[in-house]
């Protein structure tokens, strides 16, 4: 699965998570660029990514993401090529 798709994923989980259709995701976005993304959120968000990719991330990873782009490159090594 290449890094186009994971977004077009997320979206699905964001959208869910936070309860709007009208997110937007790109590789640049943060916490800060998204209404309701809070601490909170960003749990049910980690667990929602896990299940549906069927990874597991260390707490190390999450902590060290700055932005979507590196969630999404998270999830890409992750995932079998």
């Amino acid at each position: 699965m290449d890094r186009s798709e994971i977004l077009k994923q997320l979206h699905g989980i964001f959208a869910d998570a936070l309860d709007n259709d009208d997110v937007k995701l790109s590789n640049e976005t943060t916490a800060d660029d998204v209404e309701g993304w809070d601490s909170l959120t960003h749990i049910q968000l980690v667990v929602g990514i896990e299940k549906h990719f069927k990874i597991r991330f260390a707490s190390q990873e999450i902590q060290k993401w700055k932005n979507v782009g590196e969630l999404v490159e998270s999830i890409h090594k992750k995932l079998p090529s």
